[in-house]
């Protein structure tokens, strides 16, 4: 909810999987978010830029996590050629 102002004063703001687009409730202790640090083109990392993924228990307990987290890496640009679609 958004006051007069346009002020953001929900007190709790779901999160939503970056696998499934499902609404992350506050009752899954089995999802997780990854933070991944960006870096230049030396290696280094880049102070206060990151990445973040979120991935809901479902998705961890069908043991799909670390191929959803390579995807949706390859499509931010931070993997080449690590996944591809062989269903």
């Amino acid at each position: 909810m958004e006051n007069d102002k346009g002020v953001l004063v929900e007190l709790y703001v779901p999160r939503k999987c970056s696998a499934t687009n499902r609404i992350i409730k506050a009752t899954d202790h089995a999802s997780v978010q990854i933070s991944v640090a960006d870096v230049d083109e030396n290696g280094l990392v880049i102070p206060g830029a990151v990445t973040s993924y979120a991935l809901c228990g479902f998705v961890r307990s069908r043991g799909e996590a670390d191929d959803s987290l390579n995807r949706l890496a390859q499509q931010d640009g931070l993997l080449k050629n690590v996944w591809s679609a062989q269903r």
